[in-house]
Formats: C-alpha cells, sequence, structure tokens
C-alpha cells in the first residue's frame, strides 16, 4: 500500500469515527427526549412569561406577541437534552485533554449555570422570582470563563492569535486570558438572546458548529471536529421537537452551554477573528440589543426597532415567527459558508 492510500484510508476512519459519534449523539438524544417530557409535563416545568424584554419593554408588549405559548405551558430546560447526550459521548469515546475537555467542562459549566436560573425561574413562580440576577448570573459565568483563559493559557500553552488573510500570528502573551473571556461571554450572551422564537436558536448554532467541525477537521483537531458534529447530532434531535409549534424550549440550560461551547471552539481553532463571521446573526442579535438600550438611554428613551433583540422586531412589524426563524437559518447558513470561504483563503492561498 503506497503512502498516499495509506493516507487516504487514515483519513477516511477518522471522517467516518467523526460522522458516527455525530450520529449517536442524535440517537442519545432522541432516546433522552421522552424521559425528559414526561418529567417535564408531569413536574410542569413551565417557562415564566417575562416582565419585560431584554431591552425593558412592557411586560404587555413582549409577551403579546407569543400569548399563545404562554396558555399552552411550555416546558423549558430542554437544553439538558443535548448536554446530557454530548457529555456522555465525549466522556465516553472522545475525551482529550488538549482538544475536548476545555469545550465539554465550558458546555457542562455554562449549562450549570444557566440551570439553576431555569428552576428559580420555575420554582420562583407566584413569588416574582423570574431567575437569578442578572450580574450573578453573569459573575458566574464570567469565573467559569476566566477558569477556562487560565487554563487554556497555562496548561494549552497559547498565547497568540491568528489574524485572517495574515500568516504570522499575533502573540499577546498573558492578554489571551481576558480575551478568551471576553469572547466566551459574549458569545454565551449572545446565543443567549437570540433563543427566542420556535427552533431558531438550536438552527443557528447547528449550523455555525457544522462550519466549525470542518474547520477543526481541516486543522487536524479530529477530537475537536467530532466534538461540534456530536452537538450538532443532538442540535438537530432537540430541533426536530423545538420547531413550531415548539414541544419543549431549551431555557438557559441550553443557550449558555452552547454559547460558551462555540466560543472555546473558536478559541482552540484560533479562529476568534472569523467567529463573528460565522456567527453573523447571532452578532446582529447582540447587537440590536446593545443598539437599542444605547438609544433609549441616549435619545430621551427612542427606540430603533419596534422590539428587540432583532427576531422580534420582524415579528412586531408583521413577521409570522415561521418566516422570521427560515430567513435567519438562511442568513446563518450564508454566514458559515463566508467564515468558510474567509478561513480556507487564509489558510491554503
Amino acid at each position: 500500500m503506497s503512502s498516499d492510500t495509506l493516507f487516504i484510508a487514515v483519513q477516511l476512519n477518522t471522517v467516518i469515527r467523526i460522522l458516527l459519534l455525530g450520529v449517536l449523539c442524535f440517537l442519545i438524544s432522541m432516546l433522552i427526549t421522552p424521559i425528559y417530557t414526561t418529567l417535564a409535563y408531569r413536574r410542569e416545568w413551565w417557562k415564566k412569561p417575562r416582565q419585560k424584554a431584554v431591552t425593558g419593554e412592557p411586560a404587555k408588549v413582549f409577551n403579546s406577541l407569543h400569548a399563545e405559548k404562554h396558555k399552552r405551558h411550555i416546558p423549558t430546560m430542554a437544553g439538558l437534552i443535548f448536554v446530557i447526550s454530548v457529555a456522555i459521548v465525549t466522556l465516553l469515546a472522545n475525551l482529550d485533554r488538549s482538544e475536548t475537555w476545555l469545550p465539554l467542562a465550558a458546555l457542562v459549566g455554562a449549562g450549570a449555570v444557566g440551570l439553576l436560573d431555569d428552576i428559580i425561574n420555575i420554582r420562583g413562580q407566584g413569588l416574582g422570582v423570574a431567575g437569578l440576577p442578572s450580574k450573578l448570573k453573569l459573575f458566574l459565568i464570567t469565573t467559569i470563563a476566566a477558569i477556562g483563559g487560565w487554563w487554556f493559557f497555562a496548561k494549552l500553552d497559547v498565547s497568540s492569535i491568528h489574524i485572517p488573510l495574515i500568516s504570522t500570528p499575533l502573540h499577546i502573551g498573558w492578554l489571551i486570558i481576558p480575551l478568551f473571556v471576553l469572547v466566551v461571554v459574549a458569545t454565551a450572551n449572545a446565543v443567549n438572546i437570540t433563543d427566542g422564537l420556535d427552533g431558531l436558536a438550536g438552527g443557528l448554532v447547528a449550523i455555525a458548529f457544522g462550519g466549525y467541525t470542518i474547520i477543526a477537521f481541516l486543522e487536524g483537531h479530529y477530537g475537536l471536529a467530532a466534538f461540534c458534529l456530536s452537538i450538532v447530532g443532538a442540535l438537530l434531535s432537540y430541533t426536530w421537537f423545538n420547531i413550531f409549534p415548539a414541544r419543549f424550549f431549551m431555557g438557559d440550560v441550553g443557550s449558555f452551554a452552547l454559547g460558551m461551547a462555540l466560543g472555546v471552539v473558536a478559541m482552540l481553532t484560533n479562529t476568534v477573528l472569523i467567529l463573528p463571521i460565522i456567527g453573523a446573526v447571532f452578532v446582529a442579535e447582540a447587537g440590536s440589543t446593545l443598539l437599542q438600550i444605547l438609544s433609549k438611554k441616549l435619545r430621551n428613551g427612542k427606540k430603533i426597532f419596534r422590539i428587540a433583540p432583532l427576531h422580534h422586531h420582524f415579528e412586531a412589524i408583521g413577521w409570522p415567527e415561521t418566516k422570521v426563524t427560515m430567513r435567519f437559518w438562511v442568513i446563518g447558513q450564508v454566514a458559515s459558508v463566508a467564515g468558510l470561504i474567509v478561513f480556507l483563503i487564509g489558510k491554503y492561498l
């Protein structure tokens, strides 16, 4: 057997293994779903209607968009399904200290914070408690990110970032830690903000992790590629039940876990400056929220959007929920391809 043939055989074997882990994660999620659904409906894990939108609009403005959902009592915390399934597959078949330990820890750690927030939200109904205080939640997420940033710098010995289309990496030393924290926390919050319509966040995150599966594979990070595809597989299972009309919501346990893991994967593949391209919809969603807040503060209450984040603005001007979701998915796919193009140009041209 020639060296070229051997190389192809090894690569093919690696691809098959990665694909199998993605399929396995999909199947495990499908098996866990009935267990979760039974518990959720039996114990009434209903999400409490928001008292105000992220940008401070009154409750009646926000909740009027989804009045029917509040009547149907849709359970939350379904993010447990894909967090558990990804953890099982990674621990049993793909645990690698240099590639998958950190994103798995981020997934589970951020998921734990989100789970606590969801539990308080559910148990606090009737008591005026809507979850963890926002400052405490930010502190906990930031603490997890800081620990991950220290591990990234001290244990994985990473101290530089790659700038697309420039061959020489930029060495920043210990400043990689605050950069890590900024990227991971920002991504976690952006995904959390995006999780507002049936199927929206699940589909968009699956698209982003699909793009990073390819990037990680081309970088030779096969364990990380398998981790990314495991998340894709689990999210395809989740999204099957979350598309309109949703059977359940992922909750903060899901959105924080996915967002933080996505940020960590971007850092591990040294594509932190490509992440805003692949995650363009997340950037737009978080950006619209920030712009709305600044506009109201600096322009005497005047707003840019009918309601923020952006997906709710399109609902408010008359777009059906399904149209918003589908079109954002299309934009997410285009953005992911654009990010891949930039990555490939920087790597091979």
